[in-house]
């Protein structure tokens, strides 16, 4: 399994390292008021997503992201731990823009809970961290988990692949398509410890749907974080053959494509 989705006592030991950098994707007020993990720099959610200027969906273009990321201190081969407040749904965003352009996938990781759940056992701060600025060269990478529309049709028809609905269930009744089975990123999290639930519990979840490691899975939705967060789980629990969809239902119909509901 990659080690993707990492406990708060590997990055705690991991604070200082030289080739590791925490990123917050939290609003800056809450980094900069709230508090933040010592060491980690800010990096806001809205930042790394544009509805115009990237490759596709809503990536923000890799010369924008690039600069994002050098400008935080970033290195394109450091170790790159991102969270949140709302379970890492935010974080794993990060996460999956980096991996697509070309950022090496065994240094990205999602800090198991969030920045509640850190706070309950290990120190915060409310100092500003010192940026040196570092080198990120991004590239999208066209053979990425990223698909066009063409791959979802064809998809529709091939047995050895499931494809998997990441809305809710109001979403997924008032149209999805054929064939798809939901599974709402939340049942993948306790709630109580805020990070994710046992492997082996949602092992048995994912394969009562369906979604089994053997078979291709390819995410959609209506909002990016919510496939990258069901993207990153999937890869954490060994899952190999990941793609997932960006594009809008109602592109879909627009290109032709039918709605089940």
């Amino acid at each position: 399994m990659d080690e993707i989705v990492v406990p708060a006592d590997w990055v705690a030991e991991r604070l200082d390292s030289p080739d590791t950098r925490v990123v917050d994707v939290r609003e800056a007020w809450e980094y900069e008021g709230i508090g933040h993990l010592p060491g980690a720099v800010s990096v806001p959610f809205d930042e790394f997503r544009s509805e115009e200027d990237g490759e596709a969906g809503m990536l923000p273009g890799a010369d924008a992201f690039g600069s994002l990321m050098g400008e935080a201190g970033v290195g394109d081969d450091d170790h790159l731990v991102a969270y949140d407040d709302t379970h890492g749904v935010f974080a794993a965003r990060l996460l999956v823009t980096a991996e697509l352009y070309g950022h090496p996938r065994d240094r990205l990781h999602l800090l198991d809970g969030d920045f509640s759940a850190w706070q309950r056992e290990y120190p915060t701060t409310t100092d500003v961290s010192e940026v040196e600025p570092a080198e990120y060269r991004a590239a999208f990478d066209e053979d990425g988990p990223l698909v066009p529309i063409e791959a979802v049709r064809e998809a529709l028809s091939d047995p050895g692949t499931v494809i998997v609905d990441t809305r809710e269930e109001r979403e997924y009744e008032e149209g999805h398509l054929p064939g798809a089975v939901r599974l709402d990123w939340l049942e993948l999290v306790d709630r109580e410890s805020r990070g994710l639930r046992p492997d082996a519990e949602n092992r048995e979840t994912l394969e009562s749907r369906g979604i089994t490691p053997d078979r291709r899975v390819l995410l959609y939705c209506n909002t990016a974080r919510r496939i990258s967060h069901t993207y990153v789980v999937l890869r954490h629990l060994g899952y190999e053959d990941l793609a997932f969809y960006e594009g809008s239902l109602t592109e879909w119909e627009r290109e032709g494509g039918d709605l089940v509901t």
